[in-house]
Formats: C-alpha cells, sequence, structure tokens
C-alpha cells in the first residue's frame, strides 16, 4: 500500500539530498579548515542516520512510499521507491559511514583534495542506488558513486595504490559499458525501463522479444556480478581494496553490498516467479557461482600475507555467502538480509583494525613477520580476538546466527553445508593464523625502532575508539537485537517474494 503523507512522501528522497547538499557545501568550504569540515562530515552522517531511521520506521509496516520528481506519473516519470529492502541497505550504509569518516578525521583525509566531498558524492550514489526504481537511473547512481569511488581508492596516490585503483577503474568502465548494453537490449524487447513496469510486463511478453529479454537480464546479471566481485569477476577487489586507505576500504565494504543489492531486486522483481517465461532467468548462475566466490574467498584468506589483504578476501567470501543464501529462496534470503549487515561491519571492521595494528608496528606494518610488540599489545590483540569472531561467524556474535540460519534454509542442499562449514573453518585459521602472527611471534626491539607520538601513553586515539567502537557497537547491537531484526528481514523477505505489492504501489491507476 502506498501513502499521501507529505512528510513521508518527502521522507524517501532525503537520504538522497543530504549527501548531495553536503558534498556541494564541503566543495564551497573547500579552503576552510579541515576541523570545520570533518565537524560538518559527522553532523551531516548523524543526520543521515536519523532519516534513515525515520525511512525505515514508515516502511516497517510494509508501506512502500514513492517520490515522483517533477509530479509525473511512472512509467514516464523519474521515481524513487522505498520498501523494506531499500530503507534496510540505506540504514546499514549510513551507520557504516558515519564509522569511517571520523575514522578518515585520524589524518587520511589530509593525504589528498576533496576527500569529504567525494565521500559526501559517493553516499549520494548508494543512496540513489538503493532507492531508484528505474533501471536507468540506477545506471546513472552506479556512475556517481562509481566517479567518487575512483577518487577516494586513488586518494593519497603511492604507486601501488595508484595500480590497484587503475585496474579498479578500468574494470569499472567497462562494466558501466555492458549496463548500457543491457538497458538498450531490455528496452528494445519490453518497451520500458521502470522496474515496476518491467516487472508488470514480463509475464506477458511477446516470444519474438524474449531472447532479447534474456540477454539483457544475463547482461545484467554479468554488470552486477562485477560489483559484487562474483567469480570470476572478482580479480580487482583483492588489489584496491588492500591498497586503499583503511577508511575508504570500510566504506567499500557496502559496495560490494550495492552488486548484491541490485541482483536480489532483479532476481525477485524482474525474474521472480511471476515473470512468466523470464521467471528464474539467474537461477542456473547464482549458486555454483556463489559457493565458487566463498571457496577463493576462503583459499585467499589463507594465502593472505598481511592483515588487508586478509580483510578484502574476507569481503569476497562474505559475497558467496550471501549470494549462496539468495539462490535458497525466501528462507535464504531472509537470512542473508540478516547476515548481510553483519558481514558488512565486520569487513569494515577488520579494516580499520588492520590500519590501527599497521600504524603500531613500525618495522612489519601489518604484514605477517616479527615485530617488536606493539603498545598495549594485550588489549589490541583482545580488540582483534573479538574481531575475528565476528568475522569467522563463531557464537555468540551476530555472525552466527546469521550462518545458521542459512544452513537452516538450505536442508536440501548438502554442497551448501559443506561448503559454507569448511568455509568458516578455513577463516578461523586464516585469522588464528594473523593473530598469531602479528601478537606472539615477537622480536626483541632495536633502540632506532621510532615509536608514534604518545602511543606509550594511550590505548586508542578518539577517532579509533569512536570508530572502531562503533562498529563492534553494531555488531554487538545486531547480536542483541537478533530477534526484531531477524523479524523484519523475514518480512522483508515476504514482500520480496510477491512483486504485485511494488508494482501497485508504483504504478498504481496508471496500469
Amino acid at each position: 500500500m502506498t501513502t499521501s503523507l507529505a512528510f513521508s512522501g518527502h521522507l524517501v528522497i532525503a537520504p538522497v539530498l543530504v549527501p548531495f547538499v553536503a558534498g556541494v557545501l564541503l566543495l564551497m568550504l573547500r579552503d576552510q579548515s579541515l576541523t570545520l569540515q570533518r565537524g560538518l562530515a559527522v553532523l551531516v552522517g548523524l543526520i543521515q542516520i536519523g532519516f534513515a531511521l525515520a525511512l525505515l520506521i514508515a516502511v516497517a509496516d510494509d508501506t512502500l512510499l514513492t517520490y515522483r520528481l517533477g509530479d509525473w506519473p511512472a512509467p514516464w516519470g523519474i521515481v524513487l521507491v522505498a520498501d523494506r529492502l531499500a530503507a534496510w541497505m540505506v540504514l546499514i550504509t549510513s551507520l557504516l559511514a558515519l564509522c569511517a569518516v571520523i575514522y578518515a578525521g585520524g589524518g587520511t583525509d589530509r593525504q589528498g583534495r576533496h576527500f569529504h566531498v567525494l565521500f559526501q558524492m559517493q553516499l549520494f550514489g548508494l543512496a540513489g542506488a538503493f532507492l531508484t526504481g528505474d533501471l536507468f537511473n540506477l545506471f546513472v547512481f552506479f556512475e556517481i558513486l562509481l566517479i567518487a569511488s575512483y577518487g577516494l581508492a586513488l586518494h593519497g596516490g603511492g604507486p601501488a595504490r595508484t595500480r590497484a585503483g587503475l585496474h579498479y577503474v578500468v574494470m569499472n568502465l567497462l562494466g558501466s559499458t555492458v549496463f548500457l548494453f543491457a538497458a538498450g537490449l531490455i528496452y528494445s524487447a519490453m518497451g520500458s525501463l521502470n522496474l515496476a513496469d518491467l516487472a508488470a510486463k514480463a509475464a506477458s511478453l511477446p516470444l519474438d522479444n524474449l531472447g532479447l529479454a534474456r540477454a539483457g537480464g544475463l547482461l545484467l546479471l554479468l554488470v552486477f556480478g562485477l560489483k559484487a566481485a562474483l567469480l570470476p569477476l572478482h580479480l580487482w577487489l583483492p588489489n584496491a581494496y588492500a591498497g586503499t586507505s583503511a577508511p575508504v576500504a570500510a566504506l567499500f565494504a557496502v559496495m560490494t553490498k550495492m552488486g548484491i543489492y541490485a541482483i536480489l531486486r532483479t532476481h525477485t522483481l524482474l525474474f521472480g516467479s511471476a515473470a512468466g517465461d523470464l521467471a528464474g532467468l539467474f537461477e542456473p548462475w547464482l549458486m555454483p557461482l556463489a559457493l565458487a566466490t566463498l571457496v577463493v574467498g576462503m583459499l585467499g584468506a589463507l594465502a593472505a600475507e598481511t592483515m588487508g589483504r586478509l580483510a578484502a578476501y574476507l569481503v569476497l567470501a562474505s559475497v558467496g555467502t550471501l549470494l549462496a543464501a539468495i539462490a535458497l529462496g525466501t528462507n535464504g534470503i531472509a537470512a542473508g538480509l540478516y547476515y548481510l549487515p553483519h558481514s558488512t561491519f565486520a569487513a569494515a571492521l577488520m579494516f580499520l583494525l588492520s590500519d590501527a595494528i599497521k600504524r603500531r608496528r613500525t618495522a612489519s606494518g601489518d604484514s605477517f613477520k616479527p615485530d617488536a610488540d606493539m603498545p598495549h599489545y594485550a588489549l589490541w590483540g583482545g580488540v582483534f580476538f573479538v574481531a575475528a569472531v565476528a568475522a569467522t561467524g563463531l557464537p555468540p556474535l551476530s555472525g552466527f546466527v546469521g550462518k545458521f540460519l542459512i544452513l537452516q534454509a538450505a536442508p536440501g542442499h548438502p554442497w551448501v553445508w559443506a561448503i559454507l562449514l569448511i568455509s568458516a573453518l578455513g577463516i578461523v585459521v586464516a585469522l588464528a593464523r594473523a593473530g598469531s602472527h602479528v601478537f606472539f611471534n615477537s622480536v626483541k626491539p632495536s633502540s632506532a625502532t621510532p615509536q608514534l607520538p604518545g602511543q606509550r601513553a594511550s590505548l586508542f586515539a578518539p577517532y579509533e575508539f569512536f570508530a572502531i567502537g562503533g562498529l563492534l557497537g553494531l555488531i554487538l547491537a545486531l547480536t542483541l537485537g537478533a530477534g526484531p531484526a531477524v523479524d523484519f528481514a523475514r518480512a522483508t523477505a515476504l514482500q520480496l517474494a510477491d512483486p504485485s505489492v511494488y508494482i501497485n504501489a508504483v504504478l498504481g491507476s496508471t496500469r
């Protein structure tokens, strides 16, 4: 059902406008003090979380909110749509972004120009992509967030970062080109790019146009698989994520989830059970590629020689886990939607933690080589232990709940059970190995070894305390609130299973 309340209607566009206006304002303030820019960025992050929470509450009763730009009715005009899934993704992104921008205030934003402007523009693109109800505007918002991410990935420069960043740029430019081909084929076959209109037309598509629509749909899977780093389109991710700065890598933890979101949205809406001959277009591909991605993520984690690269492969493993959950159907989607924020926060936590450890191990950084004991190493080891428990999905944290729900949704899929459990064991071994090398394989410090200013005096810098502590707090909140969160995820999966709700909310009387 829809609502005509003015406030609720405008609430849909608020998460898109807030970072855009903030980015413009920060660009105007580019010559002002960095302290002012940091304060504004944190304030905007808090405002964005407030709007995201309000939007989530507004759709929690199965209401779908629509916003028609220019008051043009769908499918002819541009429309933003907020349902449970879109609001969930916007909230996850907003919470993650606040932690990342706080951490960037520790000095990352000094390493190049316009960090905070690019950061807000990426949030603008992410929010728009989650809320758009049109395939072409999904492409537009993809380009916005990608252009901003190019600048963020290369922020600070350096040969290794530039080399990895250029690989990331080239791969995504190719993906954008394929996206245009996919949109063109779908428009040729179905005469529309509005998602609700496409879903309404899919069941009655003429046989003559079926081939074009299938080709366009499979190209969409290719594009979204590239964004999600689905095997074999994953090669850009380890170097790009491990090579960029820690707060950027932490924000990028949600970038792969953008690809997963797009796959889930099109899989259930355009190619769902009511799509006629197009129904289940992605199904033959999703499960095998997801499990293969999970295996590669696990093997990459075992082979990693630095904590940053290990964290990058943990992102890849989470992609495989989530897409395997989506391939299991409604129950699997519900489990995946609960596991998605956990895996995002856990991966971001590992990126920030690896950077904090790197700066305290002055000889070896975050590599698994012997070094002098870092200051307060026992306490940092405890933080790493909690982060490792979260990343592996061990009890009692929310990762265990999420993986348990995924296994529960796969009673007739022994391969899912086997690969999920074996990969979890492999990741446990990888993280245990990392912790052993970093915290137990110490050497006598050299008298010439420099120390960070004041590193003996305090355990955490303020930005580390709020960013790393914030992510740990989000994981703990997701654990303690597992009951309501799982209920919300199940209701979201049921809503996705009935495309008519989305179609009626967007098209209304224009059908």
